[in-house]
């Protein structure tokens, strides 16, 4: 189609020209030019070859005047190409100081924000304070990458408060996806999760996060607006806004149960941690579970024990699940009993919980050697050291049989190894 078209243009150019150069020979015209007292006078063809010839001298005679200045310009725009080069390959290989000079000189001579943050980046880097604000106050004129430049600078620094400023300032708004980011991040810092969480929509709007970065942001927030509440209203209309998949997070039913429990909302502390372990399972609240205060009167703590006797048998090798039955069954039941479910806590591999509820048991019982001991086992095992053998062989042979138990039938009667 090009072709095409080019064909036709010069075809079309072709005839012009031949019509013009036929009207000429047939009248050459007649051209007079009157200056100074002269007359000057030739035909049409002359006149406009002399006129093109005027023109060509004079485009001539500008290009030798302006070939050195056009010289120095190229030149110049070589060497900004250079710095913006070599300042981008320093700052990748760390030269702070050669990266912060050649960028600066290259913002300078394109009149770049991105430059210039660059050049704000390689200052931070190498923790020149005063290079930074200098750099900065270079930036003022671009609120938007100012604003981004600063708030970043000052969350490296462990400056919430700082960033926060930076990002509210009217001349910044409306914020660009980094700017929000960072002001997400600026107000969990300073304990305003809530208010971090309520930028979710736009932050997820305006992709300032890959998704998975979104989701963890959305977690980690909504864990910091429940131990954040200052009342149970407050706490209650926090939990209900949650997607239904946060409610069985474990960090967020840990945050809200032990939240719930120290305003005395025990049956809603654990029933929000039934409904979690239901869904799925999880050590970590398993054990909470038992560490949950029990409010006395109507069968509150029988429930509580029939809960746990019901995912032991999906979980027999829980040891989180053998401590919790231990402190349910420690108020009202023989130290026997309770001493079965802690060995069985450290056959399956409990820790220094488990060792310190065997102390709290021998302590009640009157036998202070092996409270001591047991005491002195949490202290090492929450240290990472091995435990100390206990005296006696009953108790090292009850853990081994104990740990020999590898499930449970369909009556929950347990089946050994070998």
């Amino acid at each position: 189609m090009n072709l095409f078209r080019n064909l036709l243009f010069l075809i079309t150019l072709a005839l012009a020209g031949a019509l013009v150069a036929q009207l000429l020979v047939q009248d050459p015209g007649y051209v007079l030019v009157r200056y100074g007292g002269y007359d000057y006078t030739t035909n049409l063809p002359k006149a406009v070859l002399l006129l093109v010839g005027v023109l060509l001298a004079l485009w001539l005679l500008w290009k030798l005047v302006t070939l050195p200045f056009a010289a120095w310009r190229r030149q110049r725009d070589r060497r900004a190409r250079a710095r913006l080069r070599d300042g981008l390959e320093a700052l990748h290989l760390g030269e702070w100081s050669r990266a912060e000079k050649l960028l600066a000189q290259a913002a300078d001579d394109e009149s770049s924000a991105a430059l210039r943050v660059a050049a704000v980046h390689a200052a931070a880097a190498r923790g020149d304070d005063a290079a930074v604000a200098r750099q900065l106050d270079a930036l003022r004129s671009t609120p938007g990458a100012y604003a981004v430049a600063a708030a970043e600078v000052a969350m490296a620094d462990g400056r919430p408060a700082d960033a926060l400023v930076v990002l509210d300032d009217p001349a910044a708004q409306p914020l660009p996806p980094r700017a929000l980011a960072l002001r997400g991040d600026a107000l969990a810092a300073l304990g305003r999760a809530g208010e971090a969480y309520g930028l979710l929509g736009a932050l997820r709007q305006q992709q300032a996060w890959p998704p998975a970065q979104l989701q963890r942001r959305e977690a980690a927030w909504a864990e910091a607006t429940l131990r954040e509440a200052a009342d149970a209203n407050a706490l209650a209309d926090r939990w209900d806004a949650l997607p239904t998949a946060l409610k069985t997070e474990p960090a967020i039913v840990g945050a809200y149960a032990t939240r719930a429990a120290a305003m005395r909302w025990d049956d809603a502390a654990a029933k929000s941690i039934e409904q979690a372990l239901d869904a799925r399972w999880d050590e970590s609240l398993a054990a909470l579970y038992g560490r949950l205060p029990v409010t006395e009167g109507a069968g509150r703590r029988e429930a509580r024990r029939a809960n746990a006797e019901r995912w032991l048998q999906k979980h027999p090798s829980s040891p989180a699940l053998q401590l919790t039955l231990a402190r349910l069954r420690g108020a009202d039941q023989p130290w026997p009993q309770v001493e079965t479910h802690l060995t069985r806590a450290l056959a399956h591999g409990g820790g220094a919980e488990a060792w310190e509820e065997l102390g709290h048991g021998y302590a009640g019982s009157g036998d202070d050697a092996r409270a001591r001991l047991a005491y002195a086992n949490a202290l090492r095992v929450a240290r990472g050291e091995p435990a100390f053998e206990l005296p006696g062989r009953d108790l090292r042979q009850r853990i081994g049989d104990e740990a020999a138990i590898e499930e449970r039938d369909d009556h929950g009667v347990p089946r050994l190894r070998g």
